[in-house]
């Protein structure tokens, strides 16, 4: 088991997703806004490892408007050495990695135009991870999309759109279930059509459920991960902001429910992403309930003597 967070950390001083607006595009400002962004998440992962916090989602805004006709910028080539140095430093520190797109990728949309940009976003995210020379284990999650009016056609366009991706993009992916739409059971079962690995969300589930418990879903969607090519199974994590709307994220980590919820899901072992708000801060403090699990501590132990047989 790792812990970790989305995106941003609030601790380390930098801003790792800077952008601009669209009618201020330059090539000036895209080398400037990537070059910053790639330092700070280099930054962020330092102190993540030092906080043995091993599990990270790296921003969709590593590169602003990426994906986008505008950008003609060879960025790729032009911070090769970057990414080949921030590959390096995940692979040495064992740091799993996931992506996830904002919510306007969608494959299964009936706009023939959104799914050709939810593609190109798609390639952009595979093509980030494959520069950093990382495995299929690193992972970009997705959702299924909208219902338009027919569930069940929504989820067979969604199937079908899928075997229409690039191999590089389909290897990376892994289907969540959402706070509305699509709930554990829409997901295997997608999961199923494709082969593609299902990623748990507990939060989710907890306003879009089914009559699985936590326990149940997370045994389920554990199944559909090959460990070999997805690696152990991604889970969500998060609990409804107190006096907030049932959707609402909660603000840090409410440690009793924490610590029930890993008492109700062992032995099954998986990475735990934290979304909530004060990530890092709360990553520290699940990383020290968790230092008394024997799935936490068997990673850690790994990490150490993997790092003494490498530095002998």
């Amino acid at each position: 088991m790792r812990i970790g967070y989305p995106c941003i950390n609030m601790t380390v001083g930098c801003k790792g997703d800077r952008t601009f607006r669209l009618k201020s595009y330059s090539e000036w400002r895209v080398r400037e806004t990537v070059k910053n962004n790639l330092d700070c998440l280099l930054r962020v992962l330092r102190f993540n490892e030092e906080h043995n916090i091993l599990f990270f989602r790296i921003t969709s805004d590593l590169v602003p408007f990426a994906s986008h006709p505008v950008n003609t910028f060879n960025w790729q080539d032009y911070f090769r050495s970057e990414f080949d140095d921030i590959g390096d430093f995940i692979r040495k520190s064992r740091i799993r990695i996931s992506m996830h797109p904002d919510q306007f990728t969608l494959i299964n949309s009936v706009d023939k135009d959104i799914f050709e940009r939810s593609c190109k976003e798609l390639a952009y995210h595979a093509q980030i991870l494959d520069l950093m020379n990382l495995d299929t284990c690193t992972k970009i999650q997705i959702h299924v999309g909208g219902v338009y009016k027919n569930k069940e056609k929504s989820m067979n366009r969604f199937v079908k759109r899928y075997f229409r991706l690039d191999s590089s993009i389909q290897c990376r992916l892994a289907v969540e279930n959402d706070d509305r739409l699509y709930n554990v059971a829409d997901c295997l079962k997608i999961s199923g059509e494709t082969g593609m690995p299902m990623l748990f969300d507990v939060f989710h589930h907890s306003v879009n459920r089914t009559d699985t418990t936590v326990n149940g879903a997370l045994r389920l969607s554990s199944k559909t991960w090959n460990l070999k090519t997805d690696g152990i199974p991604m889970v969500d994590y998060s609990s409804q902001r107190i006096g907030g709307s049932p959707r609402q994220h909660a603000e840090s980590i409410e440690l009793r429910q924490f610590k029930n919820f890993l008492k109700e899901t062992f032995p099954v072992d998986f990475d735990l992403m934290l979304e909530i708000k004060d990530k890092e801060k709360s990553a520290i403090k699940a990383v020290e309930v968790a230092s008394r699990d024997s799935r936490f501590l068997k990673t850690i132990e790994n990490w150490s003597g993997s790092e003494r047989n490498d530095k002998s």
